[in-house]
């Protein structure tokens, strides 16, 4: 069955992608073309036979946000990245040398921009960044507002803008402006993401669990372009091979490796909390420290935000580490290190508070070292003693009678249904 997938955008970008995707028979790209960021409000209205959503800029997607994740409908996002501010920047200097240390620019991205520009050797004493922020409704007049005002003070003589809006009435003033390039690469990079999400969505009712893999922020920065670049194509090896085995989907990104899968992914991260095989392979072929980040949700959206997220919390420490977030924003691991359970004293607690049999107290020991001594739902135990659900829930009705274990949470693994309460020792 094909794929389809509605895009909104400006006509030369959906050009573009159409493009792109020509001779892939089970891709069709439904386009809904805007000349204004608001026209998504009304487009958005006619994309209803559809299997996910792409938006190709970052402020029509803010219109509707709020209605796209109140519905759960999957969403991916053409990026917005450091490539894309270096490539238009350098299609402007290309066309108009003279104005390569005289620019205005607003984006998404809210991290200093200034220092990329470096590379293309403009000094960033006569550039100006304007940062809007990706959670809320973009302020056209604030954003219009900075240009004009740079402008007229003489600081600049080129605007380069992420808004169509902003466009329009910048020209209309005769201030000479241009649009963002983006890069048919991060096109297309969206459109397999695309794909690699619905081809594991399907149905709605399974957890989808997203993984970047990238060097450590700080490495990166200092090392050469040949080594990280090197040292990538270790990790994109070793998550391939990884991905074969949990039968999910690998594709890259501009700075990260990402896999893409459901239950049997999510199952094999399970299994491995205290030994993570594919933490320990890449810390054997690589040279320099990496991060793993997993995320959970019940849309490709809130997956790829958990995992960027725990990828963010790799960052504070200086080794190679793996988390997971789950779909409550809880970060779970590190994975792959082995944490303290005292072992004697839970057998002792099994034992003479629960009131559970040898070979119960044993295999609960077993589970929970397993497990890493990680929240446990009592689909948790069923699952691992191959019992039924009621049988589990009498085990866990012992174990919070006898104060062994506690409420730690829950865990909602289905969009519809009731959540499961999550459990933790009371150690």
């Amino acid at each position: 069955m094909g794929i389809k997938i509605a895009m909104f955008g400006r006509a030369e970008i959906i050009t573009r992608a159409i493009k792109i995707i020509e001779n892939k028979q089970n891709i069709t790209i439904l386009p809904f073309r805007y000349e204004e960021e608001i026209e998504v409000l009304e487009l958005i209205k006619k994309a209803f036979i559809c299997d996910i959503y792409i938006f190709t800029d970052p402020i029509s997607y803010l219109y509707v946000k709020e209605r796209m994740e109140k519905k759960r409908l999957p969403v991916v996002q053409v990026a917005l990245d450091e490539h894309t501010i270096l490539s238009s920047v350098y299609h402007l200097m290309q066309h108009y040398p003279h104005i390569s240390n005289r620019l205005s620019i607003d984006t998404n991205e809210e991290d200093n921009i200034l220092s990329m520009l470096q590379e293309l050797n403009i000094n960033s004493k006569h550039t100006y960044q304007y940062s809007y922020q990706k959670e809320t409704i973009v302020d056209f007049d604030a954003i219009f507002d900075h240009h004009v005002s740079l402008w007229t003070e003489g600081k600049i003589n080129h605007v380069l803008t992420s808004s169509i809006m902003v466009e329009k009435k910048l020209h209309s003033l005769g201030i000479p402006v241009s649009m963002m390039q983006i890069p048919s690469k991060n096109i297309e990079q969206a459109i397999i993401k695309a794909v690699s999400v619905i081809t594991f969505n399907k149905t709605t009712s399974n957890q989808i669990i997203i993984g970047y893999a990238a060097l450590k922020d700080s490495i990166q920065a200092i090392h050469e372009k040949d080594i990280v670049i090197s040292e990538m194509g270790k990790i994109r090896e070793a998550f391939a091979r990884f991905a074969k085995k949990t039968n999910a989907t690998v594709f890259d990104t501009n700075n990260h490796v990402a896999i893409v899968g459901t239950k049997s992914l999510l199952d094999n991260l399970t299994r491995h909390y205290r030994d993570f095989p594919l933490l320990h392979e890449l810390n054997i072929e690589l040279q320099l420290p990496f991060n793993i980040g997993f995320g959970l949700g019940l849309s490709p959206e809130q997956a790829e935000e958990n995992a960027l997220l725990s990828l963010k919390a790799c960052n504070l420490e200086e080794k190679s580490i793996s988390y997971i977030m789950n779909e409550r924003e809880e970060l779970i691991g590190p994975i792959g290190v082995k944490k303290h359970v005292d072992t004697s004293k839970l057998y002792q607690a099994l034992i003479h508070k629960a009131r559970l049999n040898n070979e119960l107290s044993y295999n609960f020991i077993d589970f929970i070292t397993k497990r890493n001594n990680e929240p446990f739902s009592s689909n948790d135990i069923a699952v691992y003693y191959n019992v039924t659900k009621r049988s589990a829930e009498r085990t866990v009705n012992k174990l919070l009678s006898g104060e062994v274990i506690r409420v730690s949470g829950e865990e909602r693994p289905y969009v519809k249904g009731r959540p499961r309460k999550l459990f933790t020792l009371n150690q």
